[in-house]
């Protein structure tokens, strides 16, 4: 089957092209003791979700200013790191040789990736489904390219992010200019990756409250301690997002 293009004027594609995107990318994310909570705790999973670093060849999809990839480096992994934004992998090149990774990184798009079936033991796409024009087709991009295992991170449809992907979509409608990202369910997900012979796995969910709440709140030990209180109430369970899920080659 023929594979569609994505649309180069989505804005998936126009807002990180904007080199101060690129520059003030991770902090503002990624700053401040929320922030840091965030990045660590992606570090975390991702480290474990991914399995034996040093012996997994890695490709990192959407990798952006290349924080996974130079994570899964740092931990031994053979990593290759794509993006479409040339912006961000400027960046991303630049931290590299700044921390001495060796990292390959090239500019590809998620909907077509340049590279045989199977070509590495593992693929890894974070916060990158949501935003995509077609993200069915980049699942089965990943899943091509992966031997074994795919991760990835989607907003889940039963969160609030829910709420706040609706608003945006809905201002995108009528003109207002937004990353009018998606939301997932568990469902839908399991069903796109089951059609290309992966099963899913192991799933994490973070946090209840919206981020934005926890970033407001702006104390990680508050932040903690309202996630605990309600992950033993089993509200995390049914409502936690975003969810990091690991699909494997059934």
């Amino acid at each position: 089957m023929k594979q569609r293009a994505a649309r180069n004027d989505h804005y998936s594609y126009t807002v990180y092209a904007d080199p101060n995107m690129a520059r003030t990318f991770d902090a503002s994310r990624f700053s401040g003791p929320i922030g840091e909570l965030l990045a660590g705790t992606q570090a975390r999973v991702l480290a474990e979700f991914v399995g034996d670093l040093a012996t997994a060849s890695i490709l990192d999809v959407g990798t952006g200013t290349g924080r996974a990839a130079l994570l899964l480096a740092r931990g031994g992994g053979r990593v290759t790191a794509v993006d479409a934004s040339e912006q961000m992998l400027a960046v991303a090149r630049q931290r590299a040789l700044e921390q001495h990774q060796d990292i390959a990184f090239e500019r590809a798009d998620a909907h077509t990736l340049p590279f045989p079936d199977r070509a590495f033991d593992v693929a890894v796409s974070l916060r990158v489904l949501m935003h995509t024009p077609q993200w069915q087709q980049c699942v089965g991009e990943l899943c091509r390219v992966a031997g074994r295992r795919v991760v990835i991170d989607y907003p889940s449809s039963r969160s609030a992010a829910a709420l706040e992907s609706a608003a945006r979509r809905l201002a995108s409608r009528v003109g207002v200019s937004t990353e009018a990202y998606r939301v997932f369910s568990h469902a839908e997900i399991a069903r796109a990756f089951a059609a290309h012979g992966f099963r899913i796995g192991t799933v994490h969910k973070q946090f209840v409250l919206p981020i934005v709440v926890h970033k407001k709140l702006h104390a990680s030990r508050v932040t903690l301690s309202l996630e605990r209180a309600l992950a033993r109430a089993g509200v995390l369970a049914w409502f936690g997002s975003p969810v990091t899920i690991v699909a494997d080659r059934a």
